[in-house]
């Protein structure tokens, strides 16, 4: 049953990065129907409010794409009731978490030896890349079971922009939604009532300086190079999105018919 959509999209107060994917149009006429696949950042920091909003939305599924350190770092998401919560983490607990602990804790001279010339924005690039080619398995497990009964579904990770987002990049070609659309959707992460929160440890005003800010920058903004990435990975790795789908990911055709009649107007 479709749900009932807000005319506008509501302001949640805890919850970063909210919106319905709905509407974006497929290469063969069709639309993502409204209601049935939202994305986000984490639920952890959910008001009441939010927590009612998200309960009416009548979620099947909260697909939860974050790791071990990330939910110790910000809790677990707010129970809503009736709701399957699936954890598939998309990177490893202990990968780049002394780079991350850099990110909050280090000097200036330290980000500009991780982050400066290109570096942070090379390290999303291969993050983009290498979540593509080894979490096959999980990406299959999503789009099967989002085929068989787990819709409406929301996916998070911490920023709902990075994991989620190729998550959602990855059923949208499923789906066989135009790939300007699919773009345009992941970057408005970039929004700024949408943008992570960047946490420092220290709270002088150096530690947020504009010079820190701009080091950090590639590691917090959704950048159409980092997509790209990710689908040249899918085209060098499998030769295709089709190939990708089925080979990759385990999606027989009639499987993937099954998903777009659930998702798709």
């Amino acid at each position: 049953m479709t749900q009932q959509v807000p005319s506008t999209e509501p302001e949640l107060a805890g919850v970063r990065n909210f919106r319905d994917v709905g509407g974006l149009p497929t290469v063969d006429g069709r639309r993502v129907r409204h209601g049935v696949l939202y994305r986000s950042g984490h639920l952890a920091h959910a008001t009441e409010q939010d927590a009612a909003f998200l309960a009416s939305l009548g979620l099947h599924t909260v697909f939860d794409f974050r790791n071990a350190a990330d939910k110790k770092l910000e809790g677990p998401d707010v129970e809503l009731p009736g709701v399957r919560n699936v954890n598939l983490p998309l990177s490893d607990p202990a990968d780049g978490a002394e780079f991350w602990k850099m990110v909050r804790d280090g000097d200036l001279d330290q980000l500009r030896a991780i982050l400066a010339d290109g570096k942070a924005a090379n390290r999303m690039i291969a993050s983009y890349r290498t979540i593509i080619k080894e979490r096959t398995a999980e990406h299959s497990r999503v789009l099967h079971a989002l085929a068989e009964d787990s819709v409406p579904a929301l996916m998070h990770c911490a920023a709902g922009k990075d994991r989620a987002g190729l998550s959602i990049a990855v059923t949208l070609l499923a789906l066989g939604v135009e790939r300007e659309a699919i773009l345009a959707d992941y970057l408005e992460s970039n929004a700024k009532h949408r943008r992570y929160k960047v946490h420092r440890s220290a709270t002088s005003a150096s530690a947020y300086s504009p010079e820190v800010m701009e080091l950090l920058s590639p590691l917090f903004e959704a950048r159409a190079e980092y997509l790209t990435a990710a689908m040249e990975t899918i085209e060098e790795t499998w030769g295709g999105v089709d190939a990708y789908l089925e080979r990759g990911l385990g999606l027989l055709p009639q499987t993937r018919e099954r998903l777009r009649e659930r998702l798709l107007d």
